[in-house]
């Protein structure tokens, strides 16, 4: 006799982009575990970069010790120098930073960034724009705390004002400064918008 045992899979799927540095305020190691904890205990699933530094490292870990799935997703290139985190339940090492952004796509609901740099910016950016583009209507959020995005959503804003980009663009990201009201708020729009999937199929 063979026992099967049923998996059940996650309420929902999140791509994280965050700092693979903690960064030198406080606030930011905080919100990166708060971020990971509630994926965890809403049966979540975290979708990110693969390491085990920084904010990276602290939201993977704070999702598994939630009881979440964390799904890491690194390029050869970076396994050392991002330090792949091998306590990933599934841990992908691809060829280029496009399979990276890719797979992580692919297999989310939802695309969330919290403070980091260069890196977390263009992953961010181009999802938006993808989203803009037509080529995804998966919800987007910036978390906002400590004012670490201020300066570039007022720079956005002043994009806006002169003409380079339309107000219906900024509606196209969710921004908080509460990690918790911002991640109900994206998991619910993808709930909504999974259902509407399905309404249309039938």
């Amino acid at each position: 006799m063979s026992l099967h045992l049923e998996i059940s899979p996650p309420a929902f799927s999140i791509c994280v982009y965050c700092g693979s540095r903690t960064g030198n305020q406080p606030e930011f190691a905080a919100i990166a575990v708060q971020v990971g904890t509630w994926i965890g205990l809403h049966g979540g699933q975290l979708v990110y970069g693969g390491g085990r530094n920084g904010l990276m490292g602290m939201v993977a870990d704070a999702t598994l010790a939630a009881g979440g799935r964390v799904i890491g997703v690194i390029p050869k290139a970076l396994v050392e120098k991002e330090w792949a985190h091998n306590g990933c339940t599934e841990l992908h090492i691809v060829e280029t930073m496009h399979d990276r952004k890719r797979i992580m796509a692919e297999h989310v609901d939802v695309f969330l960034a919290l403070p980091g740099g260069i890196g977390t910016l263009e992953e961010f950016f181009e999802v938006w724009t993808w989203r803009q583009l037509g080529y995804h209507d998966k919800p987007i959020g910036l978390l906002n705390m400590a004012g670490y995005y201020d300066h570039l959503l007022a720079f956005l804003n002043a994009s806006v004002k002169d003409g380079f980009m339309n107000e219906w663009l900024m509606d196209l990201v969710s921004t908080e400064s509460s990690a918790t009201a911002l991640l109900e708020t994206l998991v619910q729009a993808a709930g909504m918008r999974k259902t509407n999937s399905r309404l249309d199929q039938i």
